[in-house]
């Protein structure tokens, strides 16, 4: 079976790679890039996604323009819903190019990290597979949280600090009162 798997990043991909490969799909990958800032962090994991998808021999699908502005008008005065909307747009997505691609179904490296709403992910896959016509594979990648962490350690990967979202760069690095 072939599945488009949106892929965060490439530490993210190790293992839910690995799994899917040994389960038997034929794993393509797609990498969404609107929601990451600032630019320079963007081009930063995807020169590492496209270096490890050559060593391990995936096939990506690099998303070509970068809507910033797009991505900030949608969360405006929304910030509270910032990872609904930005899940959404990202399954909406993949789900839309695996059924375009004639995938047989499509997932998410975002199951894989303890640090997603993982129950949210689950939901918004399904309705994103529901609307597109095209099965949604859940999987709770998070079991091989470790075996992707220690590889991409060994390997030196480029591993980033904060989801990808200029809030959650905010949340990663601000705190209130401990400015140099």
């Amino acid at each position: 079976m072939k599945i488009l798997l949106h892929t965060c990043c490439a530490p993210c991909a190790i293992y839910p790679v690995e799994h899917l490969r040994e389960t038997g799909f034929t794993v393509m990958g797609f990498f969404y890039r609107h929601n990451i800032h600032p630019y320079t962090e963007c081009l930063r994991r995807e020169e590492t996604l496209r270096e490890y998808a050559s060593e391990i021999d995936m096939k990506m699908i690099f998303q070509q323009e970068y809507d910033m502005e797009g991505f900030l008008r949608k969360m405006a005065f929304r910030e509270t819903e910032r990872c609904r909307i930005c899940y959404h747009e990202r399954l909406y997505t993949t789900a839309k190019l695996a059924k375009k691609g004639k995938f047989d179904c499509f997932s998410s490296t975002l199951l894989y990290s303890k640090l997603q709403k993982h129950e949210l992910v689950a939901e918004i896959g399904e309705a994103a597979g529901k609307s597109a016509g095209i099965g949604f594979y859940y999987e709770d990648f998070r079991k091989g949280w470790e075996t992707g962490r220690d590889i991409s350690l060994e390997r030196k990967m480029y591993r980033q600090q904060y989801c990808g979202c200029i809030y959650s760069e905010k949340e990663r690095y601000y705190r209130p009162g401990k400015e140099s």
